[in-house]
């Protein structure tokens, strides 16, 4: 089993979520997180004064995929993802040990 962290712009998540459904994944985390990648933040004004934004808000979507369907979660993503612009993301993968559902005790793949 994986985890997979995605970050990503937030005017894509409606069609990151659509895309990730269309693949059968029925759950997944979401979280509104700020940083920053080669875009280093930008210049903004605000009533006539400019201030420095260092780090940039974005929504982190974490998803559990059994094996088998990594490649595909993976390409779904970055595909419903993609602008072309600097600043699209990062997708993240790591190795998941284990996970019980804590209602049932069911584990591992049963469990997600």
């Amino acid at each position: 089993m994986k985890m997979i962290t995605a970050v990503i712009k937030h005017f894509k998540l409606d069609d990151v979520k659509d895309a990730l459904s269309k693949t059968g994944i029925l759950g997944m985390t979401i979280t509104e997180v700020k940083g920053f990648g080669r875009q280093k933040g930008h210049v903004e004004i605000y009533r006539g004064s400019s201030y420095e934004v260092r780090f940039i808000p974005k929504l982190k979507i974490e998803v559990a995929v059994p094996d088998e369907k990594l490649e595909e979660i993976i390409g779904c993503i970055q595909k419903a993802a993609h602008t072309g612009e600097i600043g699209d993301g990062k997708i993240f993968i790591y190795d998941l040990k284990d996970v019980v559902r804590i209602r049932t005790g069911e584990r591992r793949k049963e469990a997600l």
